[in-house]
């Protein structure tokens, strides 16, 4: 496993200092080793900012903090099985995780240290390329490095945003609310006050510089200065972020836009002619570069693969005597327009532990090993992800359409999304309200609570319904990735979690509700420790006579 030992708070003084060696203590240091350490041209920003892409994810945490994993301890008879790490306990529990800063990939520290690591990137390539030219975003040498630079910066903040805050919610809760840092500058210096009110932005002010900095690259991106697009903000990922972007600040209209722009050359993924034969070609045909539904491809250290394989938290069958509902139904089985399995998933579905019930998987968790040593057998795990896709972004669009009134663009949006998932019927209003009705869309979309999220417009009716089909889907098509527990915030999703330590008798069941503080993942402890304030997650005073409100409680047979 790839570790990254950045002790700044930011971890941006090690690039302006050790990586790039802009400054300097003494005659010696002054004298540049060789012609790579000094940023001057156009080739050598297109370097840089290829090290900007971030070699972690929240996937895992933000997995575990959701609803589409369960504990098998509570779903598999007899099953006594620890977490593969114990920050993964911790995150299913909702607690604090402690600052694992060494032993374990897919961690806070590691998010929040690997995000800001690639801001430190952009900023630097800003600065170099202020110093190489009057009007960068005008200079065809550096104008497409330019956009590069402000498009991925916004959605590195972005990520951060919505893992270690609250989410984007009504004018006066994003005043209220606390966001993150918003560095626009290169470090200079070792310490950095970073509890002064140049950092202490709130969620309103985090999202208005995210906005400033999606409009000012978005139109400079240019696909023929990468010689691999999909690893890169190429036009079509950029498109995709910002309709991801505007459907979460509800600008609906503007969603619309930047999703039509991104679709409008690309297609949806063909999970028809995926190959079967082992998992490592299926994987390599889902994660084919070329393909012009993977907008950006993100190569990260992740063992999400091996929490799997350890078999204590998974997409399972349910426990209906502690009240836990089935994943697997929801994910990969029952929908509108199918039943039994959803047909793309067929040949591509894995079960740990031949004979048992220790939960199901896709084949595209299977990790990637990178030996530094064969004889050894020791190296490092890589996960790939497609953090923005053809497939997501239509969703995307159904969404906004939906909220522009045009319901009938939405299914049909939809209907695209399930043909190409192989659905065997036609996607219609009837078939979606039918199938929602009841207890079926609190267990496929979620126990959702828009009107205490600040949703100007609340759907009802069949418009409803066709969000129920919308927020199923999203969570079909990004399991895994951790976008559920993005709509899990954004929309106020009361989610349930029951757990049971192994060889405890009895489990316990708890309840995150939409306005509970734990939703906030705290902040690493290393930021709190160099000044930056921690996050409130005190679990509000609940009163016993609200029974809407359930505190941890022990669950028997």
């Amino acid at each position: 496993m790839k570790k990254l030992y950045i002790n700044k708070v930011l971890g941006a003084f090690f690039f302006s200092a050790a990586m790039l060696g802009m400054t300097a203590c003494n005659d010696k240091l002054d004298e540049l080793p060789d012609n790579r350490t000094d940023v001057n041209s156009p080739e050598k920003i297109a370097q840089l900012l290829t090290s900007g892409y971030p070699e972690s994810s929240p996937a895992e945490i933000c997995e575990l903090y959701g609803d589409n994993f369960v504990d098998n301890n509570v779903c598999v008879p007899g099953a006594h099985k620890d977490a593969d790490a114990k920050f993964q306990e911790e995150a299913y529990k909702w607690e604090d995780i402690r600052n694992y800063s060494t032993g374990d990939d897919d961690t806070p520290y590691q998010v929040w240290e690997a995000y800001y690591k690639g801001i430190a990137v952009c900023n630097h390539a800003i600065d170099a390329m202020k110093k190489m030219s009057d009007d960068p975003a005008r200079d065809i040498r550096l104008s497409a490095y330019w956009g590069e630079a402000h498009v991925l910066r916004a959605y590195l903040h972005f990520v951060l945003v919505n893992v270690f805050a609250e989410s984007y919610q009504d004018d006066a809760a994003n005043e209220e609310h606390k966001g993150i840092p918003y560095v626009t500058k290169s470090e200079t210096v070792v310490n950095v006050d970073y509890s002064s009110n140049e950092f202490l932005h709130n969620i309103k002010d985090t999202y208005a510089l995210i906005e400033k900095d999606i409009v000012e690259g978005i139109d400079l991106i240019k696909d023929a200065a990468y010689s691999v697009p999909a690893y890169h903000f190429n036009k079509r990922a950029a498109n995709a972020f910002a309709a991801r972007f505007y459907l979460f600040t509800r600008q609906y209209e503007k969603a619309l836009f930047y999703a039509d722009e991104a679709l409008k050359v690309s297609t949806l993924r063909n999970w028809a002619i995926l190959n079967t034969n082992t998992i490592e070609t299926c994987l390599r045909g889902y994660n084919d570069e070329t393909l012009t539904c993977n907008y950006l491809i993100q190569s990260t250290y992740s063992t999400q693969d091996r929490m799997l394989s350890a078999c204590r938290y998974a997409i399972n069958d349910g426990n209906a005597s502690w009240g836990v509902e089935s994943t697997k139904d929801v994910i990969y089985e029952s929908g509108p327009c199918w039943s039994n399995r959803l047909p793309a998933f067929n040949g591509k579905l894995y079960k740990w532990r031949s004979g048992s019930e220790y939960g199901t998987w896709l084949f595209r968790v299977y990790e990637y090993f990178e030996y530094s040593d064969k004889i050894a057998g020791i190296g490092w795990v890589h996960m790939l992800y497609q953090p923005l896709t053809a497939d997501e972004t239509i969703l995307v669009r159904a969404e906004a359409k939906l909220y522009l009134d045009d319901n009938a663009g939405a299914i049909s949006d939809l209907s695209q999304w399930a043909a190409s998932h192989q659905a065997p019927n036609p996607l219609t209003l009837t078939r979606i309200k039918n199938f929602y009705a009841g207890k079926n869309a609190t267990k496929y979309a979620g126990d959702i609570n828009p009107d205490k999220m600040g949703f100007e417009k609340i759907l009802a009716d069949d418009d409803l319904s066709v969000l129920y089909c919308i927020l199923h889907f999203r969570r079909v098509e990004t399991h895994y990735e951790g976008l559920r527990w993005f709509d899990i915030k954004r929309y106020g999703i009361n989610i349930r979690h029951v757990y049971r330590n192994a060889l405890d008798l009895n489990a316990t069941a708890d309840e995150l509700r939409y306005d509970d503080p734990r939703r906030v993942f705290q902040i690493p402890t290393n930021v709190i420790n160099a000044g930056y304030p921690a996050t409130d997650r005190t679990p509000l005073i609940k009163d016993a006579n609200d029974e809407s409100i359930q505190n941890p409680t022990l669950v028997t047979d």
